[in-house]
């Protein structure tokens, strides 16, 4: 590789020679710390939301903000932060999300309306967005041998993996004992050994000649996923009207205008070239859909083990490990079948499987065979998880890898956001449907306050709660096919855009005779280059 060909992610700080790292491994075990919190943090709140929904008392619209404006917000600004990393250095940009996300899990802990919890959660979002870029490139950075690399890069994945499951594990323990604000809290232990180890572990570095920050494409990119989101949002609490159809064009409008300032830009902030490739591309879509459909349902199934159900927060976080040992199940066995059959027949294995559950799911009723279906789910959707990113960055040229890795973790982040956002709406919408018309409004609004009304009134005070329990039972079965509806477009896209790709440990002939021949293929790190 010349000097012309070197990652500029990789590029050491100016007038300073790259110098090897003592304790790689250490360091990495220090990394894999934020990045295990900032998956668990999308699902840590899932079973404080019946609590904080009796203490705050949110709107319908108003909880489903407090839960997903953390992933949107994170997925909205990790370009720019990965941007702002080779401005000031990686390291540095790790500390101060790493600050920010100390103090915004301080603020979302003891906030006292919805607008501060909204608000925090937005500020924990952007601080998430800052910390994971950093941890990716610097461990590019660290490890300079391609296994060493590619193994520590797998290390990663699985943690983002293992956040997503334990969050609400962690969240029925801290619930069975403290208030709902203590969800919020792991923040604070987790990042303090970065604050105290980054320097001693972990380089600096930083890109000798960033690009332009380009503002006005930033402001466009979030201001054109935003009113897209709202537009879901508000068709599923008031169906279509002229609110829904102004954000629908307004974000519509902003997002051509978007794309054609990124074809105009010599530096943009999201190279649209790389996705004339038909691997990145599907990578994306793989990541964007199968996220979506895992999302949906995790996010309502601890809902239902709580207030339908009626398991305290301790046991429903126990019956929600199967699931928990299913994700880290399905991602440890996806590279070894990755390295001997093709990524795509691997991703569609898997979503044959996650169908099954989502089939249950949508039928059946109980604790049993709902945790159990969960746990079929995420062990089907793990493959996705595992090689959607690596798919991604190993299909864009050497140069690019720094933005293809942070486009895909966009689209995972993006994925897990529209899952709560369009299934949790839907279910939302549905359970709105279902409650009778005489119904209070506040327990017309959502589940929680049907059941803190219904301990409120001596009279049918049973027969509204196991109304509002039926209605939402319905919306999350209407959420599961819908889900199972992103899985089977989700297999269609793989099966295009992805049957190609050959298993990552295979090498073709014409590697060893002809590398860098026109028509030659090299395979690195379980993608294709």
């Amino acid at each position: 590789m010349t000097s012309e060909e070197t990652p500029r992610a990789q590029a050491a700080p100016p007038g300073k020679a790259a110098r090897p790292v003592r304790y790689p491994w250490l360091g990495l075990a220090v990394l894999l710390l934020p990045v295990t919190l900032m998956t668990a943090d999308l699902g840590v709140l899932w079973l404080a939301t019946p609590y904080l929904a009796a203490d705050l008392t949110p709107s319908g619209s108003e909880l489903l903000w407090i839960t997903d404006i953390y992933g949107f917000l994170t997925a909205g600004t990790l370009v720019v932060m990965g941007t702002l990393g080779d401005r000031i250095g990686r390291r540095r940009l790790l500390l101060f999300g790493s600050l920010g996300f100390i103090a915004a899990s301080v603020v979302a802990a003891y906030a006292t309306n919805p607008g501060t919890l909204i608000a925090a959660r937005a500020a924990l979002g952007i601080a998430g967005a800052a910390v994971l870029p950093s941890t990716l490139s610097l461990i590019s950075h660290m490890f300079t041998d391609a296994r060493q690399r590619a193994k520590a890069i797998a290390m990663w994945v699985t943690a983002l993996s293992v956040g997503l499951a334990i969050g609400p594990i962690a969240g029925g323990v801290l619930l069975d004992h403290w208030w709902w604000g203590s969800v919020f809290l792991i923040g604070v232990p987790v990042m303090l050994p970065v604050l105290l180890l980054a320097k001693a572990l972990l380089p600096e570095y930083r890109d000798p000649n960033p690009g332009r920050l380009d503002l006005l494409s930033v402001a466009l990119f979030l201001l054109a996923v935003l009113p897209l989101i709202y537009a879901v949002k508000d068709v599923a609490a008031h169906g279509p009207g002229p609110v829904a159809a102004l954000s629908l064009t307004a974000g519509t409008a902003l997002a051509v205008a978007f794309v054609r300032r990124q074809n105009r830009l010599a530096n943009p902030l999201l190279d649209l070239r790389l996705f004339r490739d038909r691997t990145f591309t599907g990578a994306l879509l793989t990541l964007l859909l199968g996220m979506t459909a895992l999302n949906g349902v995790e996010y309502l199934v601890p809902q239902y083990l709580q207030s339908v159900a009626g398991l305290s927060p301790l046991a429903a976080g126990m019956w929600l490990l199967p699931g928990a040992a299913g994700l880290v199940a399905g991602s440890q066995l996806t590279p070894a079948l990755a390295q001997r059959t093709r990524p795509a027949h691997v991703i569609l294995a898997g979503l044959a499987v996650a169908l099954a559950g989502y089939a249950v799911t949508s039928v059946v009723e109980g604790v049993v065979p709902i945790s159990l279906a969960l746990a079929v789910i995420m062990f089907g959707v793990a493959p996705i998880s595992v090689l959607g990113t690596t798919l991604a960055v190993g299909a864009a040229p050497p140069e690019k890898a720094g933005a293809a890795a942070a486009t895909g973790q966009t689209a995972y982040d993006l994925g897990l956001a529209l899952g709560i956002a369009v299934t949790g709406s839907v279910a939302t919408a549905v359970y709105r449907a279902e409650m009778p018309s005489d119904a209070p409004a506040e327990a017309r609004d959502t589940l929680g306050a049907a059941l803190d009304l219904s301990a409120r009134l001596p009279e049918g005070a049973g027969d509204l709660a196991q109304l509002a329990k039926s209605a939402f039972t319905s919306g999350l079965q209407t959420a599961s096919a819908l889900s199972a509806g992103f899985a089977a477009v989700t297999a269609v896209l793989v099966w295009t855009l992805l049957r190609g790709v050959p298993a990552t440990g295979t090498v073709p002939a014409a590697e060893e005779g002809a590398a860098g021949a026109p028509g030659s293929e090299r395979v690195l790190d379980g993608a294709t280059h």
